[in-house]
């Protein structure tokens, strides 16, 4: 049996893509971290054997130790993660802005060109 559940997971309020989601979407933050984490160990060591620490000390032992999803879904279940339905119409109405200012844009550019012929 898995801890948490689905059901534990989604509270009800999400489906299971959205939850796929959203643990892949953290996972990735996840791992972003670890990287930057190991690319910040490696730069701090200065090749002395008796007083560098080894890099596997230098990064957090979640990071190090847990897989990146099973860390995903424990921060989810724990509240430190919280999934944004709204997250994806913002972006999506970002684009549509864009889109709409790109369409003014080509319409007054067309106008000038109109207007000089």
């Amino acid at each position: 049996m898995l801890h948490p559940t689905i059901e534990e997971l989604t509270k009800g309020e999400y489906n299971r893509y959205e939850l796929a989601l959203a643990t892949a979407k953290c996972a990735r933050l996840i791992t972003d971290e670890y990287v930057r984490q190991h690319d910040a160990a490696e730069k701090s060591i200065t090749g002395n054997k008796e007083t560098d620490r080894p890099i596997n000390t230098m990064i957090d032992r979640e990071l190090r130790d847990e897989k990146a999803v099973h860390v995903a879904v424990n921060r989810l279940y724990a509240g430190e993660y919280v999934i944004d339905l709204n997250a994806n119409e913002a972006v999506e109405g970002e684009e549509v802005a864009e889109e709409v200012a790109e369409e003014a844009v080509d319409a007054q550019a067309e106008d000038v060109l109109s207007d000089a012929e």
